[in-house]
């Protein structure tokens, strides 16, 4: 057998219906679709149409119907619960229902209720008031010696003022009329005392404490100098927080702090320093940044740096 002699099975190609080429082809004038009539205009298309039978949408019964008086709630997660204690937000001993934790920023709005829901761990017992919570997430709050207390009805809206803990802004009185004014001497104006510039320096770094529970050393200047060198990243809350999980982030710390700031050029050796830190702080579940950074830069003896 020669490659010149392989052909196709009988059947296995078809040659291609050429209409409108003429009469004389068989399948010409009206290209195979005879005279007139629906089937022989083109863009015609009755959607679920199936030749005049009862079509399948209309065989199958209708199911079901939306409750006028379903409760909408506010879903809350463990993983967002745990960002809050993290964060300050929320503290222990805090008695935790609908408005408190609108106040703190944790959710949003209340809704017709707080349920909490969803998977992982807390770092400490809460008090919690809500409508309602799944099985899974009564389970993660009391095993950290929390507890969940389940409240009826509609909780109070938080007003925006409320919720930023000022008092609502008191109304201007109002202006005097022209004529009630009688004209007196203006006494002479008074230089404005000089207020004492406050030294930020002195006040404590937010991020000195979790550095401590690494290093009890950890001198609250360069911790400070850390967070300005971080500076508005750490008002995203994502960038807030290492990833150690993500490959993607440890590189961006190779190539910008570790090469740029420390200095060190291999990119395996700093990803080994890095992956180590990560070691360090695996017990946090929430590594803060500023931290992370101060450990990277005491190990290489660089805090000077900063």
């Amino acid at each position: 057998m020669r490659l010149n002699e392989l052909s196709d099975n009988p059947g296995a190609t078809k040659a291609r219906k050429r209409v409108g080429r003429g009469i004389g082809s068989g399948k010409g004038k009206t290209g195979g679709r005879g005279v007139k009539g629906q089937k022989s205009r083109s863009g015609v298309s009755i959607n679920g149409f199936e030749g005049g039978q009862m079509p399948i949408h209309m065989r199958l019964p209708k199911r079901g119907f939306n409750k006028p008086n379903r409760l909408r709630f506010a879903e809350l997660s463990i993983v967002n619960l745990e960002r809050a204690i993290q964060a300050g937000k929320i503290k222990k001993g805090d008695k935790l229902d609908a408005e408190a934790l609108v106040r703190a920023g944790v959710i949003r709005r209340s809704h017709d209720g707080v349920r909490i829901i969803g998977a992982g761990e807390l770092s400490q017992p809460l008090d919690l008031h809500v409508a309602s919570a799944t099985k899974g997430a009564l389970a993660i709050v009391e095993g950290a010696k929390g507890s969940i207390t389940m409240v009826e009805g509609k909780p109070e809206r938080v007003m925006k003022d409320k919720a930023d803990g000022t008092e609502p802004k008191a109304k201007k009185p109002a202006k005097a009329k022209k004529a009630d004014v009688v004209a007196e001497d203006k006494p002479a104006k008074k230089a404005p005392a000089k207020k004492a510039a406050a030294k930020k320096d002195d006040a404590d770094s937010e991020y000195l404490a979790k550095t401590q529970d690494y290093d009890a050393d950890a001198d609250n200047a360069v911790v400070t100098k850390i967070e300005k060198y971080l500076g508005a990243s750490l008002s995203n809350r994502d960038a807030k927080y290492v990833s150690c999980s993500d490959e993607t982030e440890l590189e961006t710390i190779v190539k910008g702090f570790m090469k740029k700031k420390l200095g060190i050029d291999d990119k395996d050796a700093a990803m080994e320093k890095v992956k180590a830190v990560c070691e360090t702080m695996k017990p946090t579940r929430m590594k803060n940044r500023v931290t992370f950074y101060y450990l990277l830069a005491k190990n290489e003896g660089k805090l000077g740096e900063f």
